[in-house]
């Protein structure tokens, strides 16, 4: 062979693009499942008393099976309390959620408008097998949840069953109280479960004083 002879590379042709698998999104509402969690047990939670995100992740990966998984949890921020809650978004990012953090300087400022916009996102991409919305927020999430439903996304909702009736009452939407989640908290919650009362029966307590609510109406 002369040396000025040139040896092409073979040409390879590329094979078939392999589709990109199936996707099982949950988006987790920070502030309502706080604020829910405090109406369901009647005091304001305690870190002992707040849902695991390792045992939200091991549950979210277990029932997806061969399907890719994410996890984001979408939570507001009081600037003022932002030193305190960096242990938490840190501990949260460590069990492979992303976080979107939105400030609140505004008593209405919410963050479910990103919540719905990343939804629509992955259900656009076309690979959106299931996904799993943790909020009690039926006028925000019933509609879009049961459209995606319609497109044969699998649409779950996981909540407390005391404020989640708008899932627990569709026909579209799976319903899976958060205590049912395994491993989800330390040590039961302090609530009565009007879906499961045991044969019984059993005293729901009152969530505040009588003569404290003659004061507050006679003030």
């Amino acid at each position: 062979m002369s040396t000025t002879d040139v040896v092409e590379a073979p040409v390879v042709e590329d094979g078939p693009e392999l589709p990109a698998p199936p996707l099982d999104l949950l988006v987790w509402d920070a502030p309502n499942i706080d604020m829910t969690l405090a109406n369901v047990i009647g005091e304001r939670p305690s870190p002992s008393s707040r849902p695991r995100f390792d045992a939200i992740a091991r549950w979210l990966v277990t029932t997806a099976g061969e399907h890719e998984v994410e996890g984001c949890v979408f939570t507001n921020i009081v600037p003022a309390a932002a030193p305190n809650m960096r242990g938490w978004v840190e501990a949260v990012r460590s069990f492979g959620f992303a976080v979107f953090a939105r400030p609140k300087t505004q008593p209405d400022d919410d963050v479910d408008e990103a919540m719905l916009e990343h939804v629509a996102r992955r259900a656009e991409e076309g690979t959106l097998a299931r996904v799993v919305v943790a909020s009690a927020d039926g006028r925000n999430f019933r509609e879009p949840l049961e459209q995606l439903a319609r497109q044969g996304v699998e649409c779950v909702v996981v909540a407390f069953s005391e404020v989640a009736g708008y899932a627990q009452e569709s026909d579209l939407i799976t319903f899976l109280d958060i205590e049912d989640v395994p491993g989800a908290f330390t040590s039961p919650l302090p609530r009565i479960r009007l879906d499961n009362l045991p044969p019984e029966g059993a005293w729901l307590r009152p969530t505040r004083s009588m003569r404290s609510l003659v004061e507050a109406s006679a003030g």
